[in-house]
């Protein structure tokens, strides 16, 4: 059921209401807006004599938006960013297919890119918008068709697409390795074990696995990847790494493997979509060849 005309204002009312209330002024909208500020005025005298309600008290010659209003320009805000971005992606791809991804920016940089020629190769008339996100948000208040998720629980209101298992190496620079005498798994109990805020518990489950005792924490904390692998292929200490972050630095020569085993991790990565919304045939097609990508 469509909603009266009157509750759906023109996009010029609404970007004059949003502009002054985001900038404090009629005169900072008008130049915003390119139009003069007796202009914005009037645009939001008829927005608040279409909606019937007063969104500004006016005092002296300023606008001070009301508390209603100001809730109601974040909802205006949002739109008109969705309409601006649903704008941008017509332009860049008038076939259609524009899949807006969330994605993690280490596994983005180091998996996701050196694949993604494939994918375009195999699917031209899709655009691919990334945009890192390292932590789940509400799918209802971003502009995201989907996300690359890494956790143990699910993401809330999402379907899920298992990608893979997180497998963890111990690795370390060559100088590290030869200078501390890493020969055995124990033999890291005594180093510099670098941290990541996502996986407080990584280094003690790999001494679990190994039948150790884990030691008190000591290590840098790191809150993503890349700077924890610098900082490991300087020298600076031991990092577990996922495997498929640590296989390409391995067979570069910028880490070794140290003594211990490959062990699993206290999560895996998925794909993620808003519950109940039909996939578009962009998100569809990406779907289905990261499926295959992951399998591999």
């Amino acid at each position: 059921m469509s909603l009266p005309r009157r509750y759906t204002p023109s996009v010029s009312l609404l970007s004059a209401f949003e502009a002054v209330v985001r900038t404090g002024s009629t005169a900072a909208a008008a130049r915003e807006l390119s139009l003069t500020q007796g202009a914005v005025s009037r645009l939001v005298q008829n927005l608040e004599g279409q909606l019937g309600v007063q969104l500004f008290r006016r005092e002296g010659r300023r606008l001070v938006p009301t508390e209603a209003a100001q809730s109601y320009a974040r909802d205006v805000r949002k739109a008109l960013e969705l309409i601006a971005r649903a704008s941008l992606g017509l332009r860049a791809n008038p076939g259609g297919g524009v899949l807006n991804l969330a994605i993690l920016p280490t596994f983005g940089t180091r998996w996701l890119a050196p694949r993604l020629a494939d994918f375009l190769a195999e699917h031209p008339g899709v655009t691919l918008n990334l945009g890192t996100r390292m932590r789940p948000f509400d799918f209802a208040s971003e502009s995201f068709d989907a996300a690359i998720h890494f956790g143990t629980r699910p993401w809330p209101d999402a379907d899920h697409l298992l990608l893979f298992e997180e497998r963890l190496i111990a690795t370390c620079s060559a100088d590290y390795a030869r200078e501390n005498h890493l020969k055995q798994p124990e033999d890291l109990l005594n180093q510099s074990l670098l941290q990541l805020e996502s996986r407080p518990n990584a280094w003690n489950a790999w001494c679990a696995h190994h039948g150790l005792s884990a030691p008190a924490q000591r290590g840098i904390m790191f809150d993503q990847f890349a700077p924890m692998m610098q900082a490991a292929a300087h020298g600076v200490g031991l990092a577990l790494l996922p495997e498929f972050l640590a296989k390409p630095e391995i067979a570069e020569g910028r880490l070794v493997a140290a003594p211990g085993e490959i062990v699993s991790g206290v999560g895996a990565y998925h794909l993620v979509w808003p519950v109940g919304v039909t996939p578009s045939p962009a998100l569809v097609a990406f779907r289905d060849w990261i499926t295959c990508a992951a399998a591999q």
